[in-house]
Parts: structure tokens; C-alpha cells; sequence
């Protein structure tokens, strides 16, 4: 379904009720019986389990995608671990840290941009089409990874924050490409009937002030500037521990939305950021969502809200995707957090 996502954006900094808007895609294995592998390889079992867990949460502001943060480096050729129970990582580059400086470079300049469509690209693609057309009462919106936390993964992803330092011109070789992929197949989400996207870009959260701007945030911008528009809406994730340092450039990436992780104080976040830009966050996603008990991720929930609510802007979150066996008693208590919190 089509909608005005600066009208839904306006919408939700006015509403005194927000709703929350976890990330949360990869639960639904359990919902519906399958395995991670499983769910990964079949866009008709992602649609459903989309439509699982919007069925299951009411309450949510809107229906996100899996945040599978392979799949972009699998379609360059990085090669990928896929598990039954956990989310698919990548486990081998495709610039190679042993070989020599020139040769690097030779292998970022030699780097084909695939076409979208390539590897699981399709799959996610598809998801999204039939998604849409099962989930009407909310937007919704695809994942993928953001340039530089998919450079960090063609690279190596410690190496890349070396070669940040020492090897600039080939990181930058390698981002480029990286970009015009993330254009394009973000503009397949939109064709596909998406009402927006979530660029998750957790690696920069590891650079300086300096580093993060000019090897992330220039080209973050690039990207939202050329895919948002008055109906397609882009939500930015950072999760990383030097957010609040480097809001200056997250904030001029142009986004709809700003999703910060558990690793930040959002009390922080919040005394920084305008009141007519929406920041959402950050519920431990491994601590409470995965680890916790109901009874510890109410206490988080609520405490968050009483520390964050007073901020017009605020909209609570997990901090990151929700990881696969989460328990679903968990999922429900932070909902039931929620509603709550605004009952009283």
C-alpha cells in the first residue's frame, strides 16, 4: 500500500502515544516452525513470517524486514555461514588482507558491482512484494546494510578500520561500488511496493568523528538523497558505541528516522538531537530480548520510557535486530511494557 511517509513521520513525532517499533523480522522461525536456513532461502516464508509477527504485535509502528547483513556482501562474492538458529554471517572477504598493498587495490579496482537480483538479492526482494500485499495496517519497510559496513565485510572487518588510516584510495575504490549497489537495489525495494528502508550501518560506529564522516557519512547522505522521497521513508541505524560523537554527520544524512543501539544512553542521544527528528531506540537486544526474562525486560522497558518520554521525539526500540530464539514471552512483555507505561 502506497503512503506519505513525511506525513507518517510527522504523524508519529505528534502522536503523545507512539508506538514501538522493534526491530524484529527473525522470531518469526519460531512462529512459524522453520529454521533461519530455512526463512532465508524462501521469500514466501519471509513474507508470511512478516505478516506472522505484524498478526502477533498490533501495537507495532510498523512491519520490518530481516536485517541480514550477508546478503549484500554474498551477491560480491564474500562467502557466507548460514546456521539453522542464528543469523547468516559472513566469513571470507574478497579483497584479501595477505596479499600486498598494490595487489588490494588491483582486486577493489578489478571489483564488479552485481546486478540486483544476484545471490539471495531476489529473495528479499520478492519478500517484500508479497509482504505488502498481506500487510496493510502499518508501513513497511526492507533492511539492508550500509556502505561502509559493507565495504568492512568485501574487506575484512577489522582490516577496514586499518586500512581507513593506511589505505585510504582503496577503501574509497571499494565504497563507491558499494553505494551505486545499495541505490540500486534499495530502489528495487521501492519498486517492489516497500514504503521505506532501514540502512543498518553498525561498523561506523567503531570510527572516529573524522573517519565516520568521510567514509561513511558522505556516502550514507549520497544514498538517502537519492532514494528518499515523499513516499519512501528511510530509517538510519547506527549501533555503535561512539554514536552520540558523531551525531553531527549521522543527523546530516538526511533520514526520516534515527535508530541508535543499546551501547549509547539515549538520555544523551536525545538532549542532542532536535525535537522535530525522530530518534528511536534501545532495548538490549541480546541481554533482555534473547537473554532476559519477561520480568527484567518490563523493568527495562518501562525504565527507558520514564527516563525518555518526555522527549517528543522518543520512540522506543530494541536496539538492534531481535536475534532468531528470542523468546516470544520476551517480545510480549516489552510490548505489554509499553502499553503500560502509556496506561497510567
Amino acid at each position: 500500500m502506497k503512503r506519505d511517509m513525511d506525513q507518517w513521520t510527522c504523524e508519529l513525532l505528534k502522536a503523545p502515544r507512539k508506538k514501538a517499533m522493534p526491530v524484529l523480522s527473525f522470531p518469526s522461525v519460531q512462529l512459524l516452525g522453520i529454521t533461519v536456513r530455512d526463512l532465508i532461502s524462501d521469500s514466501g516464508l519471509q513474507a508470511r513470517g512478516m505478516k506472522a509477527v505484524a498478526d502477533r504485535t498490533p501495537q507495532a509502528g510498523a512491519s520490518v524486514s530481516l536485517m541480514d547483513l550477508s546478503v549484500e556482501a554474498e551477491c560480491f562474492g564474500a562467502a557466507v555461514r548460514v546456521s539453522d538458529d542464528e543469523v547468516p554471517t559472513v566469513i571470507r572477504p574478497v579483497i584479501f588482507p595477505e596479499v600486498e598493498e598494490e595487489a588490494r587495490m588491483e582486486q577493489a579496482e578489478a571489483l564488479s558491482v552485481p546486478a540486483v537480483g544476484a545471490g539471495r538479492t531476489q529473495i528479499y526482494i520478492d519478500a517484500i512484494a508479497q509482504a505488502v500485499q498481506m500487510i496493510e495496517d502499518r508501513p513497511v519497510l526492507a533492511g539492508v546494510i550500509g556502505p561502509f559496513s559493507l565495504a568492512g565485510r568485501l574487506l575484512d572487518v577489522t582490516q577496514s578500520l586499518i586500512y581507513c588510516y593506511e589505505e585510504p584510495d582503496m577503501v574509497h575504490t571499494v565504497l563507491k561500488k558499494c553505494t551505486e549497489f545499495l541505490v540500486q537495489y534499495i530502489e528495487a525495494y521501492r519498486a517492489a511496493g516497500a514504503n521505506g528502508v532501514v540502512i543498518a550501518e553498525p561498523l561506523a560506529g567503531l570510527l572516529s568523528p573524522a573517519l565516520a564522516q568521510e567514509f561513511s557519512g558522505d556516502y550514507c547522505r549520497h544514498i538517502i538523497q537519492a532514494v528518499r522521497t515523499e513516499d519512501f521513508a528511510v530509517i538510519y541505524h547506527n549501533c555503535g558505541n561512539t554514536a552520540s560523537l558523531t551525531l553531527e554527520g549521522i543527523l546530516a544524512c538526511g533520514a526520516n528516522a534515527y535508530h541508535f543501539g543499546n551501547a549509547v544512553d539515549m538520555r544523551e542521544i536525545l538532549e542532542k538531537v532536535p525535537e522535530d527528528v525522530v530518534c528511536m531506540g534501545n532495548i538490549d537486544p541480546a541481554g533482555e530480548f534473547r537473554n532476559g526474562t519477561p520480568a527484567s525486560i518490563r523493568t527495562k522497558t518501562l525504565e527507558l520510557m520514564e527516563q525518555c518520554s518526555g522527549h517528543p521525539n522518543f520512540v522506543i526500540s530494541s536496539g538492534c535486530d531481535i536475534p532468531p530464539l528470542s523468546p516470544w514471552e520476551n517480545v510480549d512483555a516489552f510490548f505489554a511494557a509499553v502499553d503500560e507505561f502509556y496506561s497510567r
